[in-house]
């Protein structure tokens, strides 16, 4: 079965040759690569962060298989799923699910569910992909819906998906797929993702999700976010760096209305 693009032709090209010029163009082939247990990369229109995702995604090894952790914008299906026996399209090809990894993360988690439903529509998790396939033509992948819940359900999931890729000996990069604050200007926009951010950038899980709290910070990938720094916490990870971050002004030029985004690499 396949599951076919949302939101190519509004988010990206539809045309093939057109993404593969863009995504290109987006790249930072000549750096040097980090071999990353977790990133963070947003999911708006490649217009608006397609810059930042394109740095970050470019600065990591390029593996055979990796995590996608989105949040739900529709609010459809289980809140904790993950999509199973699927194929997904992009443009730029089609992608397999391990289903090897997917089989043993469902079996062993108390919280992730199968389900479609909530990846049908949800446009977090593919938009990742065509800068995936950009930097390796063959690889696989386990897309999971993350939705809001509490620290002690984030850490759960987090320590489950860890345990599941240490038994599988695969080398596998979590990404959370998310956007910082949304539609505030630019100088308030900032200031709290930076608070956000400095507690990613220190591994502060209970403190990112107090100062999400306590600042009102409409981050909307905060829940992937978290279960991954968890995630790559327990799979030995202990550095971190902020690759690059920027708002939709930048872009429009309009700073009175902005939505942030963050590249975030945390690595060994």
């Amino acid at each position: 079965m396949m599951r076919k693009p949302v939101v190519a032709g509004s988010f990206y090209e539809a045309d093939p040759a057109l993404l593969a010029r863009d995504v290109s163009g987006l790249m930072e082939r000549k750096k040097e690569k980090i071999d990353a247990a977790g990133v963070i990369s947003p999911h708006a229109g490649y217009a608006y962060s397609g810059c930042v995702a394109g740095e970050t995604l470019s600065s990591i090894e390029p593996k055979n298989t990796y995590i996608i952790l989105g949040p739900n914008h529709t609010g459809r299906g289980k809140p904790f799923g993950i999509d199973r026996k699927r194929t997904w399209k992009t443009p730029l090809g089609n992608i397999e699910i391990d289903d090897e990894l997917s089989g043993a993360i469902l079996k062993g988690s108390s919280y992730i569910e199968a389900d479609r439903a909530c990846h049908d529509d949800e446009h977090s998790i593919e938009v990742q992909l065509p800068f995936l396939q950009s930097m390796k033509k063959k690889f696989t992948f386990v897309p999971v819906v993350i939705a809001a819940a509490d620290a002690k359900t984030y850490r759960g999931i987090g320590s489950e998906l860890a345990k599941s890729v240490k038994a599988s000996k695969k080398d596998v990069t979590i990404i959370a797929s998310s956007d910082m604050t949304h539609y505030e200007p630019r100088e308030s926009a900032e200031k709290k993702d930076m608070l956000a951010i400095k507690k990613i950038l220190s591994l502060d899980i209970d403190g990112f999700l107090e100062t999400i709290e306590e600042y009102g910070i409409s981050m909307c990938g905060f829940a992937p976010a978290a279960v991954m720094m968890q995630a790559s916490i327990e799979l030995g990870a202990k550095k971190t760096k902020l690759i690059s971050y920027k708002t939709s002004g930048d872009t429009s030029g309009d700073y009175s209305r902005v939505v942030g985004y963050a590249g975030v690499v945390i690595y060994r």
